[in-house]
């Protein structure tokens, strides 16, 4: 199936309060992070929408600092209330380079809920870009990506996984996650791969999975 449609990259919650090893709450999720060098791949992959003139958004957690909208209905919601993480304006919520958006990148922010469109205008901002194919990076592949993805799926957007830029709570995880129901949604593919179709001017993108 051949898509033709402009792509535009998503980054998933990479924040230090979630990837930075000194200050996440979520240690195991950091360190799988940092072990497969996710942020370099991001950072690399950035740049080719970037140099391309196409959208970078960081859809990014930041909670309220009075917690309003927060309910604890889920583990994730708990810890978010009992710790105070990811509060606006806390080191949590910082994207650390080379992620660190840039001029003319777009961001997304979310105070509440556990995915990417919930509460936000990210789905404005990529129909107001003429997106038709969303490329995923970032974390987890447990939780944010699959809600990301499915939600992306159900709005009628295409969706492109470069795997190497993502990372989850474990490898064991990750790799569940990819087998059993991102490869099902989404097209699996590296970041190498995808820079290069956006250094040749592709403009048609075969996204099915």
């Amino acid at each position: 199936m051949l898509i033709i449609g402009r792509p535009a990259l998503v980054i998933s919650e990479f924040q230090r309060g979630i990837v930075d090893p000194a200050v996440s709450r979520l240690p195991a999720l950091a360190e799988q992070a940092e072990s497969r060098g996710v942020g370099a791949r991001i950072g690399v992959l950035a740049e080719a929408f970037r140099a391309a003139g196409l959208p970078v958004v960081h859809a990014i957690i930041e909670h309220r600092p009075d917690l309003v909208g927060l309910r604890a209905n889920s583990a994730l919601s708990a810890m978010a209330i009992k710790r105070r993480t990811m509060i606006a304006g806390s080191v949590d919520v910082e994207v650390p380079e080379p992620v660190t958006p840039r001029e003319g990148d777009l961001v997304s922010s979310r105070a509440t809920g556990l995915t990417a469109f919930y509460g936000t205008d990210l789905d404005a901002m990529l129909r107001l870009t003429d997106t038709r194919v969303v490329v995923v990076a970032g974390v987890s592949t447990n939780v944010a990506i699959p809600g990301l993805v499915l939600e992306a799926v159900n709005r009628g957007y295409h969706v492109v996984l470069p795997e190497d830029a993502t990372a989850g709570a474990s490898a064991e995880t990750h790799r569940f996650m990819l087998d059993n129901f991102l490869a099902m949604v989404t097209r699996i593919t590296t970041v190498d791969e995808v820079a290069a179709e956006l250094k040749a001017g592709a403009g048609v993108w075969d996204a099915s999975p």
